[in-house]
């Protein structure tokens, strides 16, 4: 049976940030929604590629040579092995990941605040800013 899934609304409907909820399979790949603020913490998957399709809101992919600003509708693949650092600029993003694993590693980057907790408070602007 087909199933047809609300992807923006999955993805809004979740309640932790940066875990991701399987939504179907295709190919040997999950795709699975996540919603994230913040940023997570710096981490690699050196046994799969990871692509990001941004749903809602503004993200940037800080990577250790230069950073990738996202923007809804941009796709980017990080290739397996590269360090990178998911940062969300602004409130919250939405976002499809696509992959063979729901994670490749322990915590996937995923900070330790967000499991339940509320998001660290954002340092406000300085002075001149």
């Amino acid at each position: 049976m087909l199933t047809k899934h609300a992807v923006a609304a999955e993805a809004a409907g979740l309640t932790e940030f940066w875990s991701q909820r399987v939504l179907a399979s295709a190919n040997g790949n999950l795709l699975k929604v996540a919603k994230g603020t913040g940023s997570t913490n710096w981490h690699a998957h050196d046994d799969q590629d990871e692509t990001f399709l941004l749903l809602s809101g503004r993200m940037t992919i800080q990577l250790r040579d230069g950073d990738v600003p996202l923007l809804p509708g941009d796709l980017l693949v990080i290739p397996r092995g590269v360090e990178h650092c998911p940062r969300v600029d602004g409130d919250e993003a939405h976002f499809l990941l696509i992959g063979p694993e729901v994670t490749s590693n322990a915590a996937g980057g995923k900070p330790d605040w967000s499991a339940g907790a509320e998001p660290p408070a954002r340092p406000g602007p300085g002075p001149g800013r």
